[in-house]
């Protein structure tokens, strides 16, 4: 590749000279839909060069200028572009030589495109109801050279100065404070208009770099050392930002504690963009977030909301620590950021909210969709290693942010929370303002411990996968565990399973927990005081499945309602169960038995694992007889009903936020499942709520009641629904509406959302939104892959597989189907096309489709038996 260096298979740009300083210039067209820019680079000359490369994207270069020593080197050099790089090479006849500095400057015009990408244009509605616009952008991971000529890559730190010209109502964000504003003659208009100088950053890396232009309402707080704003464009009421406005005050003073290091930009800026494609960024001192992850209007929203909010602010601003200050050398070291961020986020909410207990949540949601991912044969190490731009995307999964946030929940667990936080700070502390790889973060961790962090964590991040270790009880004092590879397809060979994980035991017994002990070789026994009552991985914070003897699982589950286990053992091990099912290490009627014992369960974590697992069953089995889905449904319901009554579904001020989401889920699965009376009480509340009264469905249950409305009705509750999508302004009442459209399943109505997607009414960010109530019935599932092989040349050009959104929609459209004709549909669909940017997707929907395949076939007939013997089906 043309001027390019290759180290260890990277494309990057060639190191003849090292950019210092950028001082952009950005002035935004809102009429043509373009913007017009200049850079001014300054650069350190480290050998003697006749040309320089930097990064472009969709740039149309005017003309460029390179000086050196107050001299012009070269005021017109020859432009090259290589496409496939994305570099533009500027040659010039005279060089310049060795240890000089050097100024490239370049004047050039970009795309305020719409693929939320770069720098570019997002829309929303006026209180009067007229079109706005602004202008905002996404540079992480390789958009900055979208927005401007860019060395773009992340160890190329730089300082930024930044200029934005605008009409002087606008206004005007970058990641520092203003420096000065001044009235400018604009080339665009002849008019005037504002320039507006923001002062000059620390030492950052280009994807962190960011810039807003547009009308904006602000609130304010004084309450942590600099000042913390959140922003929000008109049509979206401001006050809606006060929670995360107090909280980020709060948090940064919090991290500031726990990191030893002082917040070092001058303000923090929070904004709501109308347009993102992730859920927020975490640009230095101006993070972007989708509306409904920022704004949060505490009546339209329930308690799941509220915590998802908290979740992602707390996230967010973990990365201008870890990520910011601190950046990785190189994207193969992503997992180290968005891992860490993920794992902080927990910890501080645990702080800030315990009565959230987030840690046990964290079971069923961030390890579960860990190992499930992790437990495909087409997963990818922690740290995967990263060639191109295009494969960069598709890294910011399930692997980065949950398996990676597990791993360091379980180092954090075995060194212990003060000495892991003590390895970070002295971390921070070391790189502040640099780059660094993942064994810098281990070597700050083993000075902290005095523990060999390294030897024992490779294994785990360089590695595909995670053990399953099964047990066996030799005598009344004696354990015997083995390890291996798991697979969730139950196929694992021999050569897939070579690697010998350390894994750490963390042993419930009678008396206490003792994390002292690991399985460090293929198999070996542990002595306990008793095999009365033991189990493994107390409170799962460690990485892997535990397979227990169907006798064994039986006392567990008595162990269970005896209140020897903690909420997390309980979640835990039935989803270890679920799991082992799945892939044959289990039979599926053992697990169905041991949830139906689980009856009298307390806890709503508890709930919601074995919620999951009898809908995995009830997923894998949607293309069955319709007699073993309605036994399926039966069985649920008779599982989840008493529960659902006895909690009710009237909520008080009194509720805890975790009884709130109790309720919320008993009475929406029991109904899901064909409740009558809950059914009907939905229908009631619905019909109040649809004929005016708002209060008549408590925001807990609204997706609930939507979505019994759709799967018990017809075509005038589809219709109210789609009208209350297009009349509310609540950004979080607008996406339940969009996700319960599709539990419709007349095909007329089937039609009508799969209609939306491209219809222009529903914004590129929230595409996926409708597609999900279509997965939860056969027809839906049949009549999204059908859309998509009629509509793919116009979703490709719609969602750029350089952009991660496409992959996303691969898995929609094709992961729900279970059979084998199904999947030879879907093969034969992409054995023609392109798969760059979503060549993962696709293989980890294939292997899922194989893992249901190959568990029907397997356990059809017991779980048929299982039903009929328990009375659901005749």
């Amino acid at each position: 590749m043309a001027g390019g260096v290759n180290v260890q298979g990277r494309e990057l740009l060639p190191a003849n000279v090292i950019p210092r300083h950028y001082h952009v210039t950005l002035e935004p067209d809102f009429k043509k839909l373009t913007f017009d820019g200049t850079v001014v680079i300054d650069l350190d000359v480290v050998e003697d060069s006749r040309s320089i490369s930097l990064h472009t994207l969709e740039l149309d270069i005017h003309n460029a200028k390179i000086t050196s020593g107050g001299q012009t080197v070269s005021s017109s050099p020859t432009v090259s572009y290589n496409e496939t790089t994305q570099v533009s090479t500027f040659d010039f006849g005279n060089a310049v030589s060795r240890g000089s500095k050097a100024q490239l400057e370049i004047k050039f015009t970009g795309q305020l495109n719409d693929k939320m990408a770069g720098f570019y244009r997002s829309t929303y509605k006026n209180p009067d109801g007229s079109e706005g616009i602004m202008a905002v952008s996404q540079m992480e991971p390789t958009d900055a050279r979208r927005s401007f000529p860019c060395f773009d890559e992340p160890s190329l730190k730089a300082e930024f100065t930044v200029t934005l010209i605008a009409d002087k109502k606008l206004t005007c964000l970058s990641n520092m404070d203003v420096a000065s504003e001044t009235e400018v003659k604009s080339e665009q208009t002849g008019g005037t208009k504002k320039a507006v100088t923001f002062n000059k950053s620390p030492l950052m890396s280009t994807y962190l770099v960011a810039f807003v232009v547009g009308e904006l309402n602000c609130i304010e707080t004084n309450d942590f050392r600099v000042p913390v704003r959140v922003y929000a464009p008109p049509g979206q009421d401001i006050e809606h930002g006060r929670f995360s406005l107090n909280l980020a005050a709060k948090t940064l003073a919090f991290y500031e504690k726990v990191f030893g290091i002082e917040f070092p930009l001058p303000k923090m800026d929070q904004i709501a963009i109308p347009d993102f494609a992730q859920g927020a960024m975490e640009n230095w001192g101006l993070v972007t977030y989708r509306v409904v992850d920022l704004l949060l209007d505490e009546k339209a929203s329930g308690a799941a909301t509220k915590e998802r909010v908290a979740e992602v602010v707390q996230h967010e601003l973990a990365h201008q620590w870890f990520g910011n200050l601190v950046t990785m050398d190189w994207w193969d070291g992503l997992w180290l950021n968005e891992g860490f961020a993920t794992w902080a986020s927990w910890y501080s909410c645990n702080i800030f909210y315990p009565e959230w207990k987030v840690w046990e949540s964290y079971v069923v949601d961030n390890l579960q969709r860990a190992l499930a991912l992790d437990s495909l044969r087409s997963s990818h190490p922690i740290e995967v290693p990263v060639k191109r731009a295009d494969e960069i995307n598709q890294i910011f999964d399930a692997i980065s942010y949950s398996k990676g946030s597990c791993v360091l929940r379980m180092l954090s667990t075995y060194l212990g929370e003060e000495t892991f936080l003590e390895g970070v700070r002295r971390y921070l502390k070391k790189h502040a303002y640099g780059n660094t790889q993942t064994g810098d973060l281990w070597a700050s961790l083993a000075e902290a411990s005095g523990k060999r962090v390294e030897e024992v964590m490779q294994v785990w991040t360089k590695n595909v996968g995670f053990p399953v270790v099964t047990v066996s009880e030799k005598d009344d004092k004696t354990i015997q565990l083995k390890q291996n590879r798991f697979l969730r397809t139950g196929d694992t060979k021999p050569e897939e399973d070579k690697v010998i994980y350390p894994v750490f035991l963390g042993l419930r017994t009678k008396d206490g927990v003792d994390e002292s002990q690991t399985l460090n070789k293929r198999e070996d026994t542990f002595s306990v005081p008793s095999t009365d009552f033991f189990k493994l991985n107390a409170n799962h914070t460690g990485l892997y499945r535990t397979a227990y003897s169907p006798e064994r699982l039986q006392k567990l589950g008595d162990a269970a309602k005896q209140g020897l286990l903690s909420v997390e053992d309980r979640a835990g091990m039935i989803a270890d169960a679920g799991a082992l099912a799945t892939s044959g290490y289990q039979s599926t009627s053992g697990v169905l038995s041991l949830l139906k014992g689980f009856n009298t369960e307390p806890e709503f974590v508890v709930w919601n694992e074995i919620i999951a697992r009898v809908s995995s069953v009830q997923s894998a089995w949607i293309f069955e007889d319709q007699a073993d889905r309605d036994a399926l449904d039966a069985f649920l319901r008779d599982l989840v009903s008493p529960k659902a009554h006895e909690l009710g579904w009237q909520f008080s001020e009194n509720d805890s936020h975790i009884l709130q989401q109790f309720k919320g889920m008993m009475f929406g699965t029991a109904g899901l499942s064909g409740d009558e009376t809950i059914i009907n009480a939905a229908k009631d509340m619905f019909k109040k709520f649809m004929a005016g009264d708002r209060s008549a469905i408590h925001p807990n249950i609204r997706g609930s009641v939507f979505s019994m409305a759709l799967k018990y009705g017809g075509t005038e509750e589809y219709d109210a629904v789609l009208n209350f999508y297009r009349t509310s302004t609540n950004s979080d009442e607008r996406n339940t509406a969009l996700r319960c459209l599709g539990r419709a399943k007349s095909p007329e109505l089937i039609k009508r959302t799969l209609d939306l997607l491209f219809s222009g009414e529903i914004k590129d960010q929230d595409i996926y939104m409708p597609t999900s109530g279509l997965r939860s019935h056969p027809e839906g599932i049949e009549a999204l892959f059908t859309w998509m092989t009629e509509n793919w040349s116009e979703l490709v050009k719609k969602l750029p597989p350089a952009l991660s959104m496409l992959g996303t929609m691969v898995t929609i459209f094709t992961s729900s189907f279970t059979k084998k004709e199904q999947l030879a549909k879907v093969e034969k669909f992409f054995e023609d096309k392109n798969t760059n940017g979503f060549d993962q997707s696709l293989a980890q929907s294939l292997d899922a489709i194989r893992s249901k395949i190959s568990w029907v076939e397997r356990d059809r007939a017991d779980v048929a038996a299982w039903l009929k013997e328990n009375g659901y089906r005749s």
